[in-house]
């Protein structure tokens, strides 16, 4: 078997490796740090996929240059959902959550100086590839606890099981690789 998967999206190949994640599971990593070509590519696609939005939410951190591209192509703002709490943030709101990359159960964060902003607004929550959807509905609780209208919830790749669902936006299906 192959330790690469040739991933073929927005008009672009990439040779993705792969790394176990189980004994029985292997997974194709996506990694848009300092692909610049792949990153703009990707939001660009997405943006014309994606219904209005005026704030972009993404979980840190593999997904922080995609939502700064895209707010740079819309003219949107982007804000980042933190994995710890900062000193600067204003009496932050915390949901757990576990994924199919992290190895023990970990807490988004976000601060009312940035949640606040959210109130009433239309929100596109994106992360870089939607798998078990657990980091999203992490991300999705956070949104909500600042009363912000989640107009889609969007990733360049939906992963396994979740390129079946019907409520997410993404470019491309990634496989899962099973031993």
């Amino acid at each position: 078997m192959s330790n690469t998967y040739k991933l073929k999206i927005a008009g672009i190949e990439r040779e993705l490796q792969k790394f176990p994640v189980s004994d029985n599971l292997d997974i194709a990593a996506f990694i848009l740090f300092g692909d610049v070509e792949l990153t703009e590519k990707c939001a660009a696609a997405l943006i014309e996929k994606c219904p209005e939005f005026d704030y972009i939410v993404t979980p840190e951190a593999k997904s922080i240059p995609l939502a700064y591209e895209m707010s740079k192509q819309s003219g949107k703002k982007y804000i980042v959902i933190r994995k710890g709490v900062k000193v600067y943030m204003d009496h932050p709101v915390a949901v757990s959550v576990s994924s199919i990359t992290t190895k023990k159960e970990q807490y988004l964060y976000l601060g009312h100086e940035d949640g606040d902003l959210l109130n009433g607004k239309r929100v596109l929550v994106l992360d870089d590839v939607i798998s078990t959807g657990e980091s999203l509905a992490a991300a999705v609780k956070v949104v909500e606890e600042f009363n912000g209208n989640i107009v889609a919830c969007a990733a360049p790749l939906a992963e396994g099981d979740a390129a079946d669902r019907k409520d997410i936006i993404y470019l491309e299906k990634l496989p899962l690789f099973f031993k």
